[in-house]
């Protein structure tokens, strides 16, 4: 069996871009290929936008950097060599530029028939909204899926980037994976146009089909949902002013959890009887309240309740769970 990285064979060329993009290019780096990024002269988008410098820019990690202004012939035909060499492409820039740079999808299609060409964009390439701007909320918002963080009466919550980004970006890479390995078959690449609002909306298919079975929504009519009312699915305030979360959705889980707290006077069988849920939340949410989040993770952590406290960034680095497996260190 082979020790190399998985793709150390693969070439690839990004075009330097924010977001999922450079970041779907690092999960590529990070898995063997050989990436090279064209970036423009000055400082680096995503390095501009954040407030950071590209020595500490985790999204060039792995990369070789080459520095060329489009706009120039010389640089754009070295664009274009470079590109003739490699495996695959990313670029994530709006519908269109790309084409007008003489960088587009059809320039390679006859001299470079085996390229992968992946297309980054919020929208997609096609659509009524494909040449406007949009960024990770508007994307994740448009699926439906937003609508689904608020708490009844409340307006939605605003997720982390990485839910739209993040997503965005793993799908590209997988596209891109896909289409080479057809590539590696027939001989003939192909373009990826990988949309976030497309990504999200297959990432989420598990959520709409629980909508449609009556589990999940909060609009005007809305039954009770285990996601949003429940008391075994929910965020608790602890006495220390930090927070847990519970997930117990399965019978034995939850089982556990009532007698973790010392509830033996709540019936087991009854989880899904929703109208006990309101006053048995209140007695979780008292409860929770009485210790500090040190004192929940002495007791829950490690068992089958479906725990984890609330962690702030620094926190996560040094949880032993996370240090262990070294995911949260350099990212």
């Amino acid at each position: 069996m082979s020790s190399s990285p998985t793709l150390s064979t693969i070439r690839l060329i990004e075009f330097e871009g924010l977001g999922p993009g450079p970041l779907a290019g690092r999960m590529l780096a990070d898995l063997g290929a050989q990436v090279t990024l064209i970036a423009r002269p000055g400082q680096g988008a995503v390095s501009a936008q954040l407030g950071g410098d590209e020595a500490h820019n985790p999204l060039r990690r792995g990369k070789q950097v080459v520095v060329l202004d489009l706009k120039q012939p010389a640089d754009r035909d070295r664009a274009i060599e470079l590109v003739m060499g490699a495996d695959a492409l990313i670029e994530g820039q709006r519908p269109g530029v790309m084409e007008r740079l003489g960088l587009g999808p059809e320039v390679f299609a006859q001299r470079h028939p085996r390229l992968v060409y992946g297309r980054m964009t919020g929208w997609g390439q096609t659509g009524p909204l494909a040449r406007v701007a949009g960024h990770d909320l508007n994307y994740v918002a448009l699926t439906g899926l937003l609508s689904l963080s608020a708490r009844p009466g409340q307006l939605p919550m605003v997720p982390p980037t990485v839910l739209g980004d993040g997503a965005g970006a793993l799908g590209l890479a997988f596209g891109i994976v896909c289409a080479l390995l057809e590539a590696r078959h027939t001989g003939r690449g192909r373009v990826v146009d990988a949309a976030i609002v497309d990504i999200v909306q297959s990432l989420g298919g598990i959520a709409h089909w629980i909508h449609a079975n009556g589990q999940l929504g909060n609009g005007p009519g809305a039954p009770p949902s285990p996601f949003h009312d429940s008391p075994f699915y929910d965020v608790y305030a602890c006495a220390c002013g930090g927070q847990v979360t519970v997930a117990a959705l399965e019978p034995p889980f939850y089982a556990l959890l009532l007698d973790k707290l010392g509830l033996t006077d709540v019936d087991p069988a009854r989880q899904y009887e929703t109208a006990d849920w309101p006053a048995l939340k209140a007695r979780f949410t008292a409860l929770f309240a009485s210790r500090s989040r040190d004192e929940w993770c002495a007791l829950l952590e490690g068992t089958d309740v479906c725990f984890a406290p609330v962690l702030g960034m620094v926190e996560a680095a040094a949880h032993p769970h996370n240090a262990a497996r070294r995911r949260l260190q350099g990212t």
